[in-house]
Parts: structure tokens; sequence; C-alpha cells
């Protein structure tokens, strides 16, 4: 007898958009950065971007990304707080989920409610009226396959729980956001950008070529920001315009290929753009706790 499928989690709603006054919204925006520093143990978001971005300047220029054995918990950390990215092997490849297809997607999971970033997502990925569509799983890999978009829909920043119940994270951070899942076809882009939390990168199927450049660099990268722990670069470093970002000739930009199997650290205050070079699904887990190359800085340590 087949067990009876579980009744999905509903979607968060989308976020209306909404009038509001400069007072309001720089009240909101206050409030989410005292929420944020108060998550992470630091006495500020802003002073936490201003040390990251200081600690780059220390650190030594590299032009590929190293790639590490198993690692453990302690090791993982003392080689992160050297503030590099690097890859580690050994970890997701024993995951079930790798074990699986994307044909899994039809047959186990067509049912899963989705939200598929659609249209030009791109330019607009950090805005927040950027378009969204809801649909099912089955939708979404029903759409992909007709190939009638220049800019295929992707399935981003989702936390899929039946999916993560055949991932074994490791403990790198004492202190982890839920997983994240991203899935769709070759062609699929997360523009350039940073996060000022620490993240570890899955790739579970397919491959994808991500660029990387140091926290430092964002003088040159031309950031907006979203939120406080987000910031976006109109620049591309697939398609570099230096007519028209002519400070970003000075970025270091590092090209890493991530295969299936690989987990990648993404030190906080990195930039990175992710394109899909086949069907991919990836997922990662952002640390909530203060970045680790800044070795628990005193001052910024929010009082107990």
């Amino acid at each position: 007898m087949s067990k009876e499928k579980e009744s999905p989690r509903l979607l968060p709603p989308l976020e209306a958009s909404r009038s509001t006054s400069p007072e309001d919204a720089a009240a909101r925006k206050l409030a989410r950065e005292q929420r944020d520093a108060q998550v992470r143990g630091v006495t500020s978001i802003d002073a936490m971007r201003v040390a990251i971005r200081e600690a780059g300047r220390a650190l030594p220029a590299i032009s590929a990304v190293p790639r590490l054995g198993a690692l453990n918990a302690a090791a993982f950390r003392a080689r992160a707080a050297e503030g590099l990215p690097f890859l580690v092997d050994g970890v997701v490849k024993r995951w079930p989920l790798t074990a699986l297809t994307p044909q899994t997607l039809r047959e186990r999971f067509s049912h899963l409610p989705v939200r598929a970033r659609v249209g030009d997502y791109i330019n607009t990925a950090f805005a927040p009226d950027r378009a969204m569509q809801d649909m099912t799983m089955l939708e979404y890999l029903d759409l992909v396959a007709a190939g009638i978009h220049d800019l295929p829909p992707y399935l981003g920043n989702l936390e899929l729980r039946e999916l993560n119940g055949m991932c074994h994270w490791p403990t790198y951070f004492g202190k982890m956001g839920p997983p994240r899942f991203w899935i769709g076809p070759a062609g699929t882009v997360t523009p350039l950008h940073c996060d000022y939390d620490d993240n570890i990168f899955a790739q579970i199927w397919g491959s994808k070529r991500i660029f990387l450049s140091p926290p430092h660099h964002d003088e040159f990268l031309y950031p907006s920001e979203a939120n406080a722990i987000l910031f976006g670069s109109p620049f591309d470093p697939e398609a570099p315009d230096f007519d028209k970002f002519p400070l970003a000739r000075q970025a270091t930009l590092i090209e890493v290929i991530v295969h299936p199997g690989d987990l990648l650290y993404v030190p906080a205050g990195w930039y990175h753009q992710v394109r899909a070079l086949t069907f991919s699904l990836s997922s990662n887990r952002w640390a909530r706790a203060m970045p680790l190359a800044l070795n628990g800085a005193p001052g910024l340590l929010r009082p107990a």
C-alpha cells in the first residue's frame, strides 16, 4: 500500500507593494538591523560590515580557490578564520540526495509548492518588486521544459524541507539559518552580490560557474544596498562593461566551477555571481553569528 504524501507546507505570502512614508521605511529598516545584530551577537550590522571590509585589506591575493579534504568542525573554523574561500571534498557526496536524479523531482516532489523567479530577474534581483510566480514543482519543470523564455525561470532561496531530509549538513557553524535550495536549468543566474554572513554552498546535481571577489573590492563594484546584510552590484563579470563601470578593472575576480559533491565556503562579505552550466540543484546555509574571519573581535561583541 502506498504511503500518503504529507500535505506540503504553504509558501509565505508574497510581500505586497505598499506606499509608505520615508519615516516608516526608516523605522522598519532600523528595526530589522537591530534584530539582525542581536541574532549575530554583534553591536551593529554596520560596524560588522566595516570590520569585514577592513579585514579583507589584509588578505593575501589568490588566483584560484583551493580544494581541501574532509574537515571536522574545528579544522573548518580554523581555515575559515583566514578569511579566504575554499572547497571541501568528502561531505556532500555522502548525502542521499546526491544519489538521486532530476527526474526525482517529477516522480516524488511534483506536488511541492514553489516560487519561481520569472522575467528579468537579473536586473531586478535586489528590487522589492522582483517578479515571482507561485506554482507546483511539476508546473515549474514543465515551464522550463517548454523553453520559451530567454532567461530560464529559476527556483531560488527556497526552504524545501522534503529535500533537506536527504541532506546531512556538517556542524561547521555554531548557529546556522535554515537550508535554502536553488533549482534550475543551464543559464539560470544569481547576479553579483555579497551577503555579510558566512556561507556554505553545496552543489548536489549539475555544475555551476561562480565568480568571487574579496569584500574590500566593493569600492570597485558599484554596490547598492538591498538590506543591511545584502548588497548587489550591477557589474557582470561574465560580460564586463568597463566603459560603464571603469573602476571594475581594479577588482579581483576569481572563477571556480563547482561540480556535484562540492562544498564551497564563501566568507562573509565576498561578492559572488553564480551561473548554472547544466540543470542544477544546489543548497546553502548562512551562519547566524559573527563571521569567522573577525575572530570574535571583542569590540563588536554584543553585551550579554
